[in-house]
């Protein structure tokens, strides 16, 4: 069962599309869920599972282990989500709906790739020699 602990999503939002890196802290969990949005072009961004740190300082330290390549991020953004992880944020189809929607365009990028192979819908511009 989950809290009543309402949650103000839209400032959520704001939050996580200024920050650089985000730090979510779980009801029960002693994990944290970082987010390192940073990518250059030999590296993403990273999503990982890292233990909590005791202090600020550790979290940075922890942060520059995993991201030999980047800079120290200027700030960390921590957000507190007071429910179970499996908990929505009020739209519980969301979640469904975009595994569905991953899963179809992964098949008809597939599609596409063999349609392409096979050459349909598509023409070759150079034509082998024979």
């Amino acid at each position: 069962m989950d809290n009543d602990f309402a949650i103000d999503i839209d400032a959520i939002f704001e939050v996580v599309d200024k920050a650089d890196v985000i730090t979510i802290r779980f009801l029960i969990l002693p994990q944290r869920l970082l987010i390192d949005t940073r990518c250059s072009k030999s590296e993403g961004p990273l999503i990982k599972a890292v233990p909590r740190a005791t202090s600020l300082e550790e979290r940075f330290k922890s942060i520059k282990q995993l991201r030999p390549r980047f800079r120290l991020p200027e700030k960390i953004t921590a957000i507190w989500w007071p429910k179970h992880v499996r908990a929505s944020a009020g739209f519980p189809q969301a979640d469904e709906q975009c595994q569905e929607i991953l899963e179809e365009l992964i098949r008809q990028e597939q599609q596409e790739i063999l349609n392409a192979i096979a050459g349909k819908g598509y023409h070759c511009v150079w034509e082998r020699t024979r």
